[in-house]
């Protein structure tokens, strides 16, 4: 039988999308206003408790709602100045829905899809406008999630996202767009906080963030932040350890000055996944056709960061990061990798296994400067960038294995010495030079351009073979935009960037380049913030191997065009609300000699939509310190692979929460994620089929100070 096309559905009209969001904001305005009606004469008039929150700065542990954020240029700006789509998950917003992983705290973000590989847990899997994202750390490189280390959400104050190209600001990277986790650093006053957790899946879990001022002046300050779990997942014979542990100080020597430095550790200990189940099986999620004795995935990684700010007090002021990272992994996975035979039940396998281990020291060091020249304002920032990685990896790949028969499997034990296929060294050397100005005039347009240039060396050397191969990227990338702050509520923009990453040795990098178009409105006497934005976004250079010649090859160009639109607000009468819709019409225009010409690109979803609403009620008696929670997830169709033969249908999964505030200092919480067990196969390709993740329950008891 021939495969059939999926027929995807039909995209929401964009007038009627607008219309919708017009109207959102029409009732907000309305609701807001009504407060402030007039009285009739002689009334007396009893107002309602009014909270001024300082825009110069983001309390994240007390709000959903940021607004400020400074991954998307080197001049941090209030988010409704910004003239990129930015969105920022606050530690409050990672709390409220008990987001332990990365993939689940950018769940409910518009433009991003998270976890399209199921059980598969060796990554974090994270893609923004239809392209792989790019990670930094305190606005420096970690490169791609896709291969690297997942990250512990708890590490992390916040979380920001930037959609679209932004290459100027964080250096090589893809178009789509990037995530910046921003780590806990001290603060000037006593705080703390201890929690216990268990769950779904055996899951135990402790974990502390405590900090304090060593000196009464606030000059020298401490926090230290851990966490320990001992876990399953969800598949037979699996594993989910981890530990976190981080410590900070920062140094105040004078209103001006500030040094922080923080250590962490992070170990993990887990299975890479259950191997996968046969496509056309609908086996439950927990059966598993690896090896118990085989399968393993292991992490262990050492991080210094180092961050200091001056101010010189004439408008001049310095920064500079420093990061060192030790790390070593390693991991075996014998998996499903072929179609069953017809009417056989013997599941096909391969197997994998590699062990790597990188050091790296990355840093960045910048000049600003504020100054005014009538009524223009101009901020002004120069600096550089230094990188260095040397990594060392070597692995095996077993194509014809021993299968399985799923029938009544029956497991072989771990393989011996397997014959390794790959042992590599890559040592790159990177240093950038970079420049961005901004000039406000009269308070209401506000223009911004900038220019980066990335310099980077490659040696790569195959130990199999002695063979060194260098390659060297030098590669110039720009922004400019303009913004129009229409009141002080509301700001529109207009931008132009470009990207640029590296593909294989002698191969160009690959190119990116965005157009978009945005609204913002920040309602006054509400603490909110809604976006909309446009775009249009290409990426040319796309290196695909050439099945003739099996070389890398730069074949490929993709173009998206969408829409994405995100509201965080805290309402009237307890409520508060996350709420994000993206729509993606996104082509392959050039793919080479390998076709799929006018085909979407894999596992990108015409529609994605999200909201999440939490309730607290008050006054109201008994259910006064109580606050309730509700979440729905909505993934519309997409393919498994570029020649759009087989994919999934779309889906809504929903998500719910609840607190109870015991007494002042103490909580109990329980979340419970895909609350109805939806089941679907999130991937599907190489004669497997990996399903999304299933219920998961989870309950925490807190203490805080």
């Amino acid at each position: 039988m021939s495969p059939k096309r999926l027929a995807l559905s039909r995209p929401m009209p964009l007038g009627s999308i607008l219309a919708a969001l017009a109207g959102c904001a029409s009732v907000l305005a309305v609701t807001v206003g009504s407060g402030l009606a007039q009285e009739p004469a002689g009334s007396v008039i009893v107002l309602d408790d009014i909270t001024l929150q300082a825009t110069g700065e983001d309390d994240d542990a007390a709000s959903i709602v940021a607004t400020r954020g400074g991954i998307a240029g080197r001049l941090a700006a209030p988010l409704l100045d910004t003239p990129a789509s930015v969105s920022v998950v606050t530690a409050r917003e990672i709390q409220q829905r008990r987001a332990g992983t990365i993939e689940e705290v950018l769940q409910y973000t518009p433009g991003v899809v998270a976890n399209f590989y199921g059980s598969d847990d060796r990554f974090d899997y994270v893609t923004i406008r239809g392209f792989n994202a790019y990670a930094y750390r305190d606005g420096l490189s970690l490169g791609r999630p896709f291969g690297g280390v997942r990250e512990d959400a708890f590490a992390f104050e916040r979380i920001e996202v930037i959609r679209g190209a932004n290459s100027v600001a964080g250096g090589l990277s893809d178009p789509g767009g990037s995530v910046n986790y921003v780590t806990k650093l001290p603060r000037r006053d006593r705080f703390g906080q201890i929690y216990a957790t268990g769950g779904s899946h055996n899951r135990a879990e402790v974990g502390f963030d405590l900090g304090d001022n060593l000196t009464p002046d606030a000059t020298l300050s401490w926090r230290l932040t851990g966490r320990i779990q001992d876990a399953d997942a969800e598949y037979d014979y699996s594993r989910n350890d981890e530990m976190l542990l981080m410590g900070g100080l920062t140094w105040r020597p004078s209103d001006a000055t500030s040094l922080s430095v923080v250590v962490d550790r992070l170990d993990r200990d887990g299975v890479p996944g259950g191997g996968g189940h046969p496509i056309g099986s609908d086996f439950d999620r927990s059966r598993f056709f690896g090896e118990p004795d085989f399968n393993y995935l292991d992490t262990d990684r050492t991080s210094v960061t180092a961050l200091l700010d001056h101010d010189f007090g004439t408008g001049l002021t310095a920064s500079a990061r420093l990061r060192y990272s030790d790390t070593d992994s390693g991991n075996g996975y014998f998996y499903v990798s072929r179609q069953t035979a017809p009417g056989s039940t013997i599941v096909e396998r391969s197997i994998t296994t590699g062990r790597s281990s990188m050091r790296s020291v990355i840093g960045t060091a910048q000049l600003q400067y504020d100054t005014r020249f009538g009524d223009i304002g101009s901020r002004t920032v120069a600096g550089i960038e230094l990188a260095d990685r040397r990594s060392d990896s070597d692995g095996a790949f077993v194509e014809f294995a021993p299968g399985i028969d799923w029938t009544d499997p029956v497991f072989i034990g771990a393989p011996g010495d397997l014959a390794r296929t790959a042992d590599d060294r890559n040592d790159q050397r990177g240093r950038a030079i970079f420049a961005e100005q901004e000039l406000t005039l009269s308070d209401r347009w506000i223009a911004t351009v900038g220019l980066r240039h990335d310099w980077l060396d490659i040696d790569e050397t195959n130990n199999l073979t002695g063979i060194l191969t260098q390659g060297e990227i030098s590669e110039t990338t720009g922004r400019a935009a303009l913004t129009w702050k229409a009141t002080d509520q509301v700001s529109a923009y207009t931008s132009y960037a470009q990207s640029v990453s590296p593909a294989a040795i002698g191969v160009e990098p690959e190119e990116g380049e965005q157009f978009e178009l945005g609204v913002k409105y920040q309602p006054a006497g509400m603490n909110a913030l809604f976006s909309a934005a446009i775009y249009d976004l290409t990426r040319q250079n796309l290196s695909r191997t050439n099945p003739q010649t099996l070389l890398p090859e730069t074949i490929g160009k993709v173009q998206a065009r969408g829409l994405d639109l995100e509201a965080k607000a805290e309402l009237r009468d307890g409520f508060s609300l996350t709420a994000a819709y993206s729509l993606i019409d996104i082509e392959i225009t050039r793919n080479g000699t390998l076709g799929n010409e006018g085909n979407r690109p894999q596992l990108v979803p015409e529609q994605t939509a999200s909201v999440w609403l939490t309730y607290d009620p008050q006054g109201l008696a008994v259910l006064d310190d109580m606050r309730f929670s509700v979440g729905a997830r909505y993934t519309g169709q997409y393919y498994y692979s570029d020649a759009n033969t087989t994919g999934t249908g779309s889906t809504v999964v929903i998500d719910a929460g609840y607190d109870w505030q015991i007494r002042e200092d103490t909580s109990f919480g329980v979340n419970v994620s895909n609350l109805f067990d939806r089941k679907y196969a999130a991937n599907a390709g190489f004669g497997a089929t990996f399903y999304n993740p299933g219920r998961a329950l989870s309950a925490t008891l807190r203490r805080t100070w």
